[in-house]
């Protein structure tokens, strides 16, 4: 997956720049998911969720323009968030899976700022945003009512790592702490799956659990 298409003639549309593979490794299909794709990450069903930068968002491409967008195989747009978010979104942080939900991290265009992580039901649509812990973070993974985030040490090889519970409806730090990763944390390579977030450093994967 490319991060960032372009608009080709009029006819031709969007350039692809998703591709779908089949257990094997044989490409099934291949579609634009919009522009400028910061964060990206598959449900249980094969579904695909994106949340977009500002490029994209203020862009052409028609879903990209609401920050967040769900696409099924296919590449046919089957979520958007229709006025649904507490704010417009302006860039996507991270995005991780629980069971058959989806959450998608995001910051907020607003002068006053304010990270969100927005908790979407696939199969009804629903959505649920709360106020973000940690400001714009790259990691993101979660289980039940605990949450492990991350931040990155700009050219530095270590990352913050936070703890979070939520009681009732805010998410609240529960602790901080400084880690030495073995290589600088790659942007746009976190990503939590079930209670486990994998964060790139360097040529490592790491695995913290929520």
């Amino acid at each position: 997956m490319s991060g960032r298409t372009s608009r080709g003639e009029a006819e031709e549309g969007w350039a692809s720049n998703a591709v779908v593979f089949s257990p094997s490794g044989t490409p099934e299909a291949e579609f634009c998911v919009g522009d400028d794709i910061p964060a990206l990450v598959t449900d249980a069903h094969g579904g695909i969720w994106t949340a977009y930068g500002d490029a994209g968002i203020y862009g052409g491409h028609p879903e990209s323009g609401g920050g967040l967008a769900g696409w099924d195989v296919r590449g046919r747009a089957s979520w958007a968030p229709e006025g649904r978010l507490p704010q417009r979104p302006l860039h996507g942080c991270t995005a991780a899976t629980e069971d058959d939900q989806v959450w998608l991290v995001w910051y907020s265009s607003t002068s006053s700022g304010g990270t969100f992580l927005s908790r979407i039901t696939p199969s009804t649509g629903d959505v649920v945003s709360y106020v973000s812990p940690v400001r714009t973070p790259d990691g993101f993974a979660v289980r039940g009512d605990r949450a492990v985030l991350t931040r990155r040490d700009h050219n530095m090889r270590s990352v913050e790592v936070v703890r979070a519970a939520l009681d009732g409806t805010t998410w609240t730090v529960t602790s901080r702490r400084r880690v030495r990763v073995p290589g600088r944390v790659v942007m746009h390579c976190g990503q939590g799956r079930d209670g486990f977030l994998w964060l790139r450093a360097g040529n490592t994967w790491l695995r913290i659990e929520a």
